[in-house]
């Protein structure tokens, strides 16, 4: 952290730019915080900052995370920023949430994602990459080339069905991402039904978050299926690749016992081939320390030889110089000097006894221990030739041992790849059972599908034929209202005497007229049940995979409420002929009957 800070206010200097103490500070608190993740949010950072922060950025830092949410980041900051990522190679997170991206920022963000090769996790939440096309192609490109990314946040990007088609196509190319959030978009049913094409082609999407964007629950519903498949089929990819580690760790467990057993051997044959050596060894020391012992035997007794040499020295000396006294005092002492060198001589002569004896155990010590030398050397070769012919055999025993486990483990290794191969052809065999089974499904669906559209179609005609129907007694209406109004225009040319039975009858057709209305308001009611009845099939169209039998049942029950309604509407039409001929004829009577009638009568 520390070393980020320095390099920060290094390159402010060098740059000629003034600091910024809210950067500064924050990085103050990570370094203390001593974490691996730089947090920027809520900084307002200009385009000099953020030019300074891309340059150390170039350089490799101790950050594995990098929120930038909320900076207010303009689009030249945010192209400076973004292309020193380019060949960052510790950054493993970035946040870059609510800073309004647009297409500048759509375009470099396709940059860094062809570049970048550390990047696992990318968040975009709050942004507008979405609003120009050709920019978010641009990054749609990055996004298929990109090999590293696993985690997509594209939550309100306003990106539309144009855009969802782009996401799809490198969709299709890229086998990375595993979680792509893409909430609160306009994405629509055209946007979902180009992403869910390119689900049938993509294989590692694993969780997929599409709420709000006005996508039909049918669409919705097939891509979960598409991610629950995707899901299993990961899944058990995992299962295969454990169970072929477990299978790898026993063979490595089987080598390492079979080489821990041929160790064994080996240091067993070692073992007794040093034992040999070391009995050997062991005997050849103990001779040398009886030889040694015998030197040592010999230095003592020449010690002793020159210490009796020097003894008999200084007794010469001594009895030279006795002498002298002796010659002085001859006569004196002669018998005492007489005893005294009877003495003496006794003394010299066990002395010379002595010495020769030392000398005869010296040569005799001498040749024994040469002997023993002699017989340890014919020992020692004997058990050389022994231990070489020991080993030779132990040698040969040990290759035949070893080609004998060597030969064991060709033979285990080979059955342990019989059995890899098996469970791999068992692998790939429910796998494809596992993918016929979902196109057999697939095609039962496409099949339901087909004919609740062919239902759906027929409805719509029959539809058709009910609002012909409609129109034509729409008609008929409008006809018999200017009948009526031309009734209207005959019966007001009649005679001023005939008043009041005009104005009764009049009375009467208007009573009729409020008649009609009230039948034609319940036409117009017959029109909203069938637009109501149209929102209805529309409904039922989309929800047919959850109730087709109830869907075929009540479409039955309002085709027999169509019929019955044309039969009430023949009806009503044929009362409606009737009382316009009975009008008709009521007023043919009434105006024979009247005294115009009359006058008019010999005319005809």
């Amino acid at each position: 952290m520390e070393d980020f800070r320095r390099t920060y206010l290094r390159l402010c200097k060098e740059g000629g730019v003034e600091p910024q103490e809210s950067v500064v500070a924050q990085l103050q608190e990570n370094r203390a915080a001593q974490g691996s993740r730089l947090d920027l949010s809520g900084q307002s950072l200009s385009a000099d900052t953020c030019s300074v922060l891309a340059r150390a950025f170039q350089k490799d830092t101790v950050f594995t995370e990098v929120s930038l949410s909320d900076c207010m980041l303009s689009e030249e900051g945010a192209n400076m920023l973004l292309t020193g990522l380019f060949g960052n190679t510790t950054v493993k997170v970035l946040d870059l949430k609510g800073n309004n991206l647009r297409f500048k920022g759509a375009e470099v963000l396709g940059k860094l994602l062809a570049r970048n090769k550390t990047l696992h996790r990318l968040v975009l939440e709050w942004n507008a990459l979405g609003v120009w096309d050709e920019a978010f192609s641009l990054f749609c490109e990055g996004l298929a080339s990109n090999s590293v990314l696993t985690q997509l946040d594209l939550r309100n990007n306003q990106i539309n069905h144009h855009g969802a088609a782009e996401l799809a196509l490198a969709l299709k190319r890229n086998n990375t991402v595993e979680v792509l959030d893409l909430r609160w978009n306009n994405i629509g049913l055209l946007g979902g039904r180009s992403l869910l094409e390119a689900l049938q082609n993509n294989k590692s999407i694993v969780q997929l978050e599409m709420a709000g964007n006005n996508i039909p629950s049918d669409t919705l519903r097939a891509l979960e299926q598409t991610i629950g498949h995707n899901s299993d089929r990961q899944s058990t990819l995992r299962e295969s690749r454990s169970r072929t580690q477990v299978l790898s760790k026993e063979i490595h467990t089987l080598k390492e016992e079979k080489g821990r057993q041929v160790n064994l051997s080996l240091k067993t044959e070692k073992i007794l081939i040093n034992s040999d050596y070391d009995v050997v060894m062991y005997r050849l020391q103990m001779t040398e320390a009886a030889l040694a012992l015998s030197e040592q035997k010999n230095h003592n007794m020449g010690e002793l030889l020159t210490r009796v040499k020097a003894e008999k020295e200084e007794q010469r000396e001594r009895q030279s110089r006795e002498r002298k006294k002796e010659q002085e005092v001859w006569t004196d002492c002669w018998r005492e000097n007489n005893a005294k060198n009877h003495l003496k001589c006794d003394l010299c002569k066990s002395q010379q006894q002595q010495i020769f004896e030392l000398k005869q155990e010296l040569t005799n010590s001498t040749a024994e221990l040469k002997l023993r030398l002699a017989q340890a050397e014919d020992r020692l070769e004997a058990e050389k030739r022994r231990s070489k012919q020991a080993l030779e055999d132990m040698d040969s025993l040990r290759q035949k041992e070893v080609e004998n486990v060597n030969r064991h483990l060709e033979e285990s290794e080979r059955a342990l790849q019989e059995r890899i191969f098996k469970l791999e052809g068992q692998r790939i065999q429910l796998e494809e059972e596992h993918v016929s089974s979902l196109e057999e499904k697939l095609r039962s669906v496409r099949s339901s599908l087909q004919e609740v559209q062919l239902h759906c179609s027929q409805q719509k005609q029959t539809i058709s034929e009910l609002q012909v129907k409609n129109s034509q007694l729409s008609i008929e209406m409008d006809g018999l209202r200017r009948r009526i109004e031309e009734l209207q225009q005959e019966l007001s040319g009649k005679d001023q005497e005939k008043v009041a039975e005009v104005s009764r009858v009049r009375v009467e057709l208007q009573e009729q007229i409020g008649h009609l209305q009230a039948e034609r308001t319940a036409q117009g009611g017959l029109k909203e049940k069938i637009s109501a009845l149209e929102r209805e099939i529309k409904v039922l169209s989309s929800n047919h995979r959850e109730a087709l039998l109830d869907k075929e049942s009540e479409m039955s029950s309002l085709l027999e409420k169509l019929r019955m309604k044309e039969a009430e509407i023949q009806r009503m039409r044929e009362d409606e002929a009737h009382r316009a001929s009975y009008l008709q004829s009521a007023i043919l009577t009434y105006v024979q009957g009247s005294p115009l009638g009359h006058y008019s009568s010999p005319k005809k």
